[in-house]
């Protein structure tokens, strides 16, 4: 009677959970058993470690095999536990036989349930987790989900080592302080462990540097939308604008990425495993991710979901931009859904099988019309849009939705005509500004403006009477709430810092209740 313990990882949201797999080998009928709420793709691991043992040269032990995967509270799915299992079953079975020294240790313990003298060693694989999908001649298939475990490994265990299949080795070998070894079949996995052989360590996948070519010098015109896509860029704050069809509204939100800071080694990784875990193998990029899903999405495509929860829009523009077209278009319990993580960064979801989060910092770029065909307020269009028409068509964004949204830009065709209109300055030029602007609010707080809390808005605004009195009087005639007011406060310190001044003045606050007008709340 034989124990084994083999350590691996299961997916849980975007946390990777430590998991023992234990197996017991032991007398009776022949059967094989996984418990530890196992669904579908693990229990039918069954029949490919049967068969990848077989191809192998081993012998399955013809005994009452358990497998345990701990903890028997965590719902555990995919293919990625064959390994351990396959590695579990060696062991117990003494067919796996490895070198004396720290790789290894037993516990013993002594049964007396009949006053005998049986004894029971468990052995266990120390210091080494174990991932990947076993085909039936024994080959190690690639997984979903390797960078996540490689990044909770590297947060949780810094210094371990990660077994995995070749094909999804190089991709984890980029996350620092993991040790990632190769493997293409059960046999070299034996043979590492056995010390006959020495797995590769895996070297990190490089890819071509990608770059954002969509430049800000192609829209011609426009000065109000490059001024507020600025002030968006430099402080991290989320934008609606207003404007009849083809003004120019997705042309500016799509240059928004090229305005942003690079992402750094583990804000690119983590966007990767994101979208990994979504079944989207995108390498790792410096170029923050823009994601614009069509107004039809639903609420599962836009926050998640899912049996088993995958991460959603909000989480795959993590680090990124978010573009919302036709926003009055999505259904409204897709829009109110992102009320939560536009404040938190982050998204939770429940389900009957399991609750997970996944990260959502994301900077919200919307579209609209102003009336549903269009050409409210255009100065050579005719609107056939009756008044009511158009107040039912922005009353689908509700207010405390538009509560959430910093700026707020109308946008008109330029007098002179589209011909004649002057480009203006490069996306280049602009970025250089918006990171001047944002590493003077990281040295002073830590964070953008548009992630302060209500603590330390307090201690990085202080605004002078007049500041004060305006401010007050807006409030007070749109019946603006607290949270109108503390974005106000944030937009004004991010004009100030863009002028390079440390104290909020008039002017900051003139310009910043310009992107507030009274209809957006």
């Amino acid at each position: 009677m034989s124990l084994a313990v083999v350590a691996s990882r299961a997916l849980y949201g975007f946390q990777a959970q430590a998991v023992k797999v234990e197996v017991h080998v032991g007398p009776g009928l022949p059967n094989f058993l996984i418990v530890g709420l196992p669904d579908a793709g693990v229990r039918e691991s069954r029949e490919r470690v049967r068969s990848a043992l077989a191809c192998a040269g081993y012998e399955f032990p013809a005994g009452r095999i358990t497998v345990n995967l701990a903890p028997a509270d965590l719902p555990k799915d995919s293919g990625r536990f064959d390994l351990a299992i396959a590695l579990g079953i060696l062991l117990a079975s003494g067919q796996l036989v490895l070198p004396t020294g720290e790789k290894s240790h037993g516990k013993s313990g002594q049964s007396s349930r009949q006053g005998g003298a049986a004894r029971s060693m468990a052995l266990e694989i120390r210091d080494t987790v174990f991932v990947g999908e076993l085909s039936l001649t024994g080959e190690l298939r690639s997984i979903k989900g390797g960078l996540a475990i490689a990044m909770a490994l590297a947060r949780e265990s810094p210094g371990i080592n990660l077994v995995m299949p070749e094909a999804s080795a190089g991709v984890a070998a980029q996350v620092p302080g993991v040790v990632v070894y190769s493997a293409r079949t059960l046999e070299e996995v034996v043979k590492h462990l056995r010390g006959l052989d020495t797995l590769q360590v895996a070297a990190p996948v490089s890819h071509p540097a990608l770059e954002h070519t969509a430049c800000l010098s192609d829209v011609h015109g426009q000065e109000a939308g490059r001024r507020a896509l600025e002030i968006a860029a430099s402080g991290g704050h989320s934008l609606l604008m207003c404007g009849a069809p083809g003004v120019g509204k997705s042309m500016l939100a799509q240059r928004l990425p090229g305005l942003l800071p690079p992402l750094g080694v583990m804000e690119s990784l983590e966007v990767a495993a994101l979208h990994g875990l979504a079944g989207q193998d995108t390498p790792p990029s410096s170029v923050p991710p823009f994601r614009a899903p069509h107004h039809t999405a639903s609420s599962a495509a836009i926050i998640g979901g899912g049996a088993w929860p995958r991460p959603g829009e909000v989480s795959l523009a993590h680090h990124g931009v978010l573009f919302l077209d036709e926003m009055p278009e999505f259904q409204r319990p897709v829009l109110e859904s992102l009320r939560e993580p536009l404040e938190a960064g982050m998204v939770s979801i429940a389900r009957a099988r399991l609750s997970c989060s996944y990260p959502a910092r994301f900077q919200l770029v919307a579209a609209m019309n102003p009336c549903p065909c269009g050409w409210a307020g255009h100065p050579r269009r005719a609107c056939s849009c009756t008044p009511a028409k158009v107040e039912a068509y922005r009353r689908r964004l509700s207010g405390p939705l538009m509560d959430r949204i910093d700026l707020h830009v109308a946008l008109s065709s330029p007098k002179g005509g589209w011909l004649n209109a002057q480009p203006g300055e490069s996306s280049g030029v602009v970025r250089a500004r918006v990171l001047a602007c944002r590493e003077r609010q990281i040295a002073r707080q830590g964070c953008v403006n548009a992630h302060l809390d209500a603590a330390a808005l307090r201690r990085v605004v202080a605004l002078d009477d007049a500041s004060s009195r305006v401010l007050a009087e807006a409030s007070e005639r749109w019946s603006w709430s607290a949270r109108v007011v503390h974005r106000l406060l944030r937009v004004a310190r991010t004009l100030a810092d863009m002028r390079g001044v440390d104290d909020v003045t008039l002017e900051d606050m003139a310009e910043a209740l310009q992107f507030r007008p009274g209809w957006a709340g």
